[in-house]
């Protein structure tokens, strides 16, 4: 079955008892996305807002709110896509297994868009910016936004469809200074590739037009934040997850999704930035106001049965965790063929994706000797250099042979490996003054930063431990050691303030190192360590989204010998928060009372979620 439409989707969601409508009327402002981010926690169903207050449009979230409800809505197609993907690891499967990838050529048909002519759905009516769902989802949003928008561009001067770019690039729908209904914000980071284009419109004298679709079939909106190569079109990922050829028309300059429920046509002014944001991010933390690029509005269209896709985003897991659980699904196979002798990746979702990737590689230079690492670091540097592997922070990568059995999503087996085997004077390797993950504000400034790799190989070093060395101590300032699992140990500090605060976690860690740390090689230096020891989870968002490796990791002994930065054990990692940071994320706690009283409570549309 495919899905023609995101109504279609969301009626077979509800025959199956995955989506539940809410009759009253809901406030954009803050309640949408306290009912979401509730439902979404307990496992619940997609919702379908049908009265959006101040909207004649209904709106549909958590349509990915699980990974099982992911793979259901994909169910007829994923498999197809799967073996698709195979044949370009390994063409020779369809000669030796022809009647097992038989349906291989039909689903690689599904990827060429098809140009419609005369009206389309998308084209029932015109509307405007402000009759659009004002979804704002956190208290210090900037204003409401489009947070599963698709952002189509060609570069200047083509109309081949093939040569199209299809972003999730978000867009500001109100607030800060954009003139109400005429523009909206346009924010993207590194490594996107409507940079690409807008590089080459700078370069030329046409106009940058831009199209943003809203909604459609589910696999539009999961196509625009697939990783695919860049000169490849996202459309086709688009038709072939779909199962339905991609369908668009050329309507005064502009490309329309045929099949979206929204589409707002404008161009991207070249020479004009205006504030976006702050808008609650997938990090967990608020994506601060910075100046990105305008469009101006030109049409906005929708169809009959038009429906606002929406999610809400913030500290992960959150329902967009599902995309990266299936581009990892899907994208698996590739690893090996895209990065050789990489053998497994993971860019863990609850330290926020980038700012920790995991990474299990081959070392085969000197097999006959002792081994270190040597192709670790060769695998490290390319993964670091291309793509979207490139934005990560913490990069710890091990060697295959040492344990067969590892995989990179057991991440506390992961760190136990790691911690068993790391020598910290020779597998430190520290990136400063280099990009970061443009949400991330643990660096020195806006994407600015440092990376450290951690690459371990070899036999078992140490034994980690769970108690604390008999003659353990902290000095003045410093409290609450809490263990957090084997060898990983969490310490209170004081507040972090400037110039005071990388002296105190430098002396912390000689301190330790006093003491017999073998067993516990791994200390993070925190605001409150019993948050960060309730759960494997929290270790991680705090660890990995507060600290930037070259300011804020540490250790015993530490010296530079030969421009390469060393230390014994303990390896300490300041995770307090920085003047610096940007706030995390927290609800309005009486609109969250509020919608408790109003959905959750017993006999309550929504009780059953509470």
């Amino acid at each position: 079955m495919s899905y023609a439409s995101l109504a279609q989707a969301a009626r077979d969601l509800e025959r199956h008892g995955q989506l539940v409508r809410i009759k009253e009327e809901v406030d954009p402002y803050l309640e949408m996305a306290t009912i979401h981010l509730r439902v979404h926690a307990a496992g619940g169903p997609a919702l379908l807002f049908e009265r959006v207050k101040g909207s004649p449009f209904p709106a549909l979230s958590n349509l990915y709110g699980t990974k099982a409800r992911t793979e259901w809505l994909f169910r007829y197609t994923l498999r197809r896509v799967k073996q698709v993907i195979e044949l370009k690891k390994d063409p020779t499967q369809a000669l030796l297994n022809p009647w097992s990838y038989r349906a291989a050529p039909f689903t690689a048909l599904k990827a060429l868009p098809r140009r419609v002519y005369g009206r389309v759905p998308v084209q029932y009516r015109r509307t405007h910016i402000s009759a659009l769902p004002q979804i704002v989802c956190w208290p210090m949003d900037g204003g409401a936004f489009i947070t599963l928008p698709q952002v189509l561009t060609l570069p200047p001067g083509s109309r081949n469809i093939m040569q199209s770019n299809l972003g999730m690039y978000r867009i500001q729908l109100s607030g800060n200074a954009y003139v109400p209904d005429r523009e909206v914000g346009m924010h993207y980071q590194l490594h996107r590739g409507i940079g690409v284009h807008h590089a080459a419109y700078n370069q030329s004298d046409l106009p940058f037009r831009a199209s943003i679709f809203v909604g459609g079939p589910p696999a539009h909106a999961f196509a625009a934040i697939m990783p695919l190569p860049e000169g490849l079109s996202e459309l086709t990922f688009a038709g072939m997850l779909g199962g339905r050829r991609f369908r668009y028309k050329w309507h005064g300059g502009y490309i329309l999704s045929a099949d979206a429920d929204f589409v707002i046509t404008g161009i991207i002014r070249k020479d004009l930035k205006k504030p976006e944001g702050p808008f609650g991010d997938h990090l967990g933390y608020y994506s601060l106001q910075h100046d990105f690029p305008v469009m101006e509005v030109e049409e906005v269209w929708h169809r009959k049965d038009a429906i606002w896709h929406f999610t809400v985003v913030g500290r992960p897991p959150q329902e967009d965790s599902s995309f990266g659980w299936l581009i990892h699904e899907l994208v698996e196979p590739l690893t090996p063929a895209e990065f050789p002798g990489i053998h497994e990746l993971h860019a863990v979702d609850e330290a926020g994706v980038h700012p920790l990737l995991l990474a299990i590689g081959s070392e085969r230079y000197m097999p006959f000797r002792e081994k270190k690492p040597e192709e670790l670091l060769t695998q490290a540097n390319h993964l670091l250099g291309k793509g979207q592997t490139s934005l990560a922070k913490y990069l710890f990568i091990a060697e295959r042979n040492d344990a067969p059995q590892l995989r990179t999503y057991d991440t506390q087996a992961f760190f136990r490996h790691l911690l068993q085997r790391v020598d910290f004077s020779r597998d430190l390797h520290f990136y400063t003054h280099t990009t970061i993950d443009t949400l991330d504000y643990s660096g020195t400034g806006w994407n600015e930063g440092s990376k450290l790799v951690i690459a371990v190989c070899g036999p078992t070093r140490r034994q980690l431990s769970t108690q604390l060395p008999a003659t353990f101590n902290l000095p003045k300032g410093f409290s609450n050691p809490q263990l957090i699992q084997p060898g990983i140990l969490a310490v209170e500090g004081p507040t972090f303030s400037h110039p005071d605060g990388y002296a105190q976690a430098a002396h912390l860690a000689d301190h330790l190192g006093r003491h017999d740390m073998q067993g516990l090689p791994l200390v993070v230096l925190c605001d409150d360590a019993n948050f960060v020891a309730a759960s494997w989870a929290n270790f991680l968002w705090v660890t990995f989204t507060r600290s930037n490796p070259s300011h804020d990791v540490h250790g015993a002994q530490a010296q530079c010998v030969h421009k390469h930065w060393r230390c014994q054990v303990p390896l300490l990692i300041d995770a307090r928060i920085k003047p610096h940071h940007a706030p995390p994320l927290e609800l309005d706690p009486t609109v969250a009372q509020r919608v408790a009283n109003r959905f959750f409570r017993k006999g309550k549309p929504l009780a059953q979620w509470g």
